[in-house]
């Protein structure tokens, strides 16, 4: 098949485009500088960036599927994508894969991810969402900063269990979607395979890195303040507090069994994940 990945450089879209070619299919990966990543014979770099909403769609007119995903950083996930889905549309794709997060679909429907759900859902044409949980990654990029100078991990999680996924499983579920039509015009929550607590991914860090790394229950007003002195956008650091509180709450706890059902695998552990990455903390 011919994919389009939007992000094809980001934490998903990359592991996804490793995938999909790993698999034969011809690959577009969107970036915003696709003159400085490394093109193949089946990976071709296209231009696609939210700060330009319409450029680079006519890419939709060459491939079979899609997966869409908003940029880290960026909340406004409907304005950035809904010329994609339209797009889409006109040209008639076999698919396309939309990733959300865990818990949209009970938000009201005119928030921009329930919002860009409803119009692909509309849009005539095969689609998958997935909304995974909290990605194991974040802790090696979004929390690094405070793990790597105060060995603490600076969360307002409370004691709340979460299943935590890594990125590389998301990529093989949306691979599978994008590829295969058993699927169509269905959404899917995806999880890990174990539902752990702060304290617990604190002790998982700490027996990889050598160090002795803690977790800290920060008040949410004080990890906004810390997110946005990091680089990120008031907006979306009010979004990452609000669904910090539902996390507290006790909303990413469940953990399902998606990931096997679809890939024919067991998902990443999170002792796997630490193990992998090991030296991020160290």
């Amino acid at each position: 098949m011919k994919v389009f990945v939007y992000g094809g450089s980001g934490l998903v879209g990359g592991h996804l485009v490793t995938e999909l070619q790993k698999q034969g299919h011809e690959v577009w990966a969107g970036s915003r500088k696709p003159e400085s990543q490394k093109s193949s014979a089946n990976l071709h770099w296209v231009f696609a960036d939210s700060s330009n909403l319409t450029k680079g769609l006519e890419v939709l007119e060459q491939v079979d599927a899609a997966y869409f995903l908003s940029p880290p950083g960026q909340t406004n996930q409907y304005e950035i994508l809904s010329p994609w889905i339209e797009k889409a549309k006109q040209v008639r794709l076999k698919k396309i894969v939309l990733m959300t997060a865990m818990g949209v679909d009970h938000t009201p429907p005119e928030a921009p991810f329930r919002k860009t759900e409803i119009l692909l859902e509309g849009a005539g044409i095969p689609w998958n969402i997935i909304r995974p949980n909290w990605f194991m990654q974040n802790f090696h990029t979004f929390w690094i900063a405070g793990i790597k100078q105060d060995q603490k991990i600076y969360f307002p999680g409370g004691n709340a269990k979460t299943s935590f996924i890594d990125a590389r499983d998301i990529a093989s579920v949306a691979a599978v979607l994008l590829t295969t039509t058993k699927y169509d015009n269905q959404a899917f929550t995806l999880t890990g395979p174990e539902s752990i607590d702060h304290n617990e991914v604190a002790k998982h860090l700490t027996n990889v890195s050598g160090k002795n790394i803690e977790y800290v229950d920060v008040d949410p007003k004080v990890f906004e303040s810390s997110l946005v002195s990091a680089g990120l956008s008031k907006d979306y650091a009010a979004f990452l507090v609000m669904i910090a509180g539902a996390l507290k709450e006790g909303f990413s706890a469940p953990i399902l069994e998606t990931v096997k059902t679809l890939t024919g695998k067991n998902p990443i552990s999170f002792a796997e994940y630490a193990k992998d990455f090991a030296s991020s903390w160290k």
